[in-house]
């Protein structure tokens, strides 16, 4: 029997994209397509007593959240000796915006809000070098589009991490911490009917900030090459526990 993967909850998506799509461990364990040996289960950190063993997991996907890292919540910050026991151990971790950010800031970066303001729709995300052969990215075009939303980003990241994947507006798209340890600022596991609820919900503060929200809406596209990062990585917890 494989060692599980997890989804560590550290929120909730929107009530709409909740009823008619799911909530996040819904929309990850839709796109991770893991093989039936895999098992997965989904933790909330927000409401545990005590997170599980690192040694005792297969993998952890860390999902994104509507709470703000700089927050400082108690079940967050909680995450962050867990994140790095999980490194210590090389557990295989994919941290997905929230996530993205609190493995930044756990691991000796820094995240916070972004100085240009929010960045939502569907965007050009650019592989850096060394992607060419990394195990989950190097398979990637080196130019794909992918669904972001986010007004907090990682700012600074630690030292030692490789970064994989830029765009425009963020420096920090994709990271590598480790051997199996990445995280992504952009949304592997939202569909086209996802992100156009995402961009109707922060249509206000993008029209705030300046941003063209019809513009952004008929910019939503497809997203197969970011979304099969999600089934390429539970692809590769089930090549490492075959291995092992």
């Amino acid at each position: 029997m494989m060692k599980p993967l997890i989804i560590l909850k550290t929120g909730d998506s929107f009530d709409d994209v909740i009823e008619h799509r799911g909530n996040f461990e819904q929309l990850f364990a839709a796109a991770l397509n893991a093989p039936a040996t895999l098992p997965i289960d989904v933790v909330d950190a927000r409401d545990v007593d005590a997170l599980p063993d690192p040694g005792s997991l297969g993998g952890a996907v860390i999902t994104g959240s509507h709470a703000m890292v700089t927050d400082r919540e108690v079940w967050s910050e909680a995450l962050k000796p867990w994140l790095r026991q999980a490194l210590a151990v090389d557990l295989p971790l994919l941290g997905v915006c929230y996530g993205h950010q609190l493995m930044a800031d756990a691991l000796g970066g820094q995240a916070g809000y972004h100085p240009a303001g929010r960045e939502c729709g569907s965007f050009a995300i650019q592989l850096d070098a060394a992607a060419s052969d990394d195990p989950l990215f190097a398979e990637l075009p080196p130019i794909f589009p992918a669904h972001l939303t986010h007004s907090q980003t990682v700012l600074k990241a630690p030292a030692g991490a490789t970064v994989l994947a830029r765009n425009a507006h963020d420096p920090h798209q994709a990271l590598r911490y480790g051997p199996r340890q990445w995280s992504v600022q952009f949304h592997p596991e939202f569909d086209v009917n996802v992100m156009q609820r995402y961009l109707d919900h922060q249509r206000e503060p993008l029209q705030q900030q300046g941003a063209d929200p019809e513009a952004l809406y008929a910019g939503i596209c497809p997203t197969p090459q970011a979304s099969s990062l999600l089934s390429r990585f539970a692809r590769l917890l089930g090549e490492s526990s075959n291995a092992a």
